[in-house]
């Protein structure tokens, strides 16, 4: 391929405002299908494919998107809970994050998503105190992945009294006030 020919596969798009990296370009190679830093004086500063960059986007969307649905602060927190399935069974277990919208509870066995639970749970400021919500299962995580550390499933409150639901926040915020990075 000529020089020229090259040249046209090549999209050079300057970084302006980014203070970091200004006066360097980003070179989108569309022949190769690969993005490239090029620094001011016009050394290479990397490179990578498309598919990288693409899944980065996709990532970071789907991100913006969990965050985007939550309508109550979360935290990541350890703390007993009980339920009970609709056919009675009874089940202890673990909770690993929380907010006024529900929780996360893990489970190698989940119940299957929409089942309504009976719940009653125990915060770790005050162990002692039990507090009671009705749930359905809005997710179910099969296995551990990026964004929890175990396998189980998301209970978002269906019932809930007032007085649980801020007994829940006022935890929620007082943590997220004292550790800013605990966003579940």
């Amino acid at each position: 391929m000529k020089k020229k020919e090259r040249e046209a596969q090549l999209v050079k798009l300057p970084i302006l405002f980014t203070k970091e990296h200004e006066g360097s370009s980003l070179v989108v190679d569309r022949e190769r299908e690969t993005i490239s830093l090029v620094g001011p004086e016009g050394e290479s500063l990397g490179t990578v494919p498309w598919e990288a960059v693409i899944g980065c986007i996709r990532k970071a969307n789907e991100k913006a998107r969990t965050v985007e649905m939550r309508a109550h602060p979360r935290i990541s927190l350890l703390f007993k809970v009980r339920y009970r399935t609709p056919e009675g069974v009874q089940l202890d277990g673990q909770a690993s994050g929380i907010s006024g919208g529900g929780l996360f509870i893990e489970s190698t066995s989940p119940q299957p998503k929409g089942t309504h639970l009976s719940l009653a749970f125990a915060l770790p400021d005050r162990p002692a105190e039990w507090l009671e919500a009705k749930g359905e299962v809005a997710w179910i995580c099969p296995q551990r992945d990026q964004y929890t550390a175990s396998p189980g499933m998301g209970i978002k409150f269906t019932e809930i009294a007032p007085k649980v639901r801020d007994r829940i926040l006022e935890l929620v915020n007082s943590i997220r006030k004292s550790d800013p990075g605990n966003t579940g």
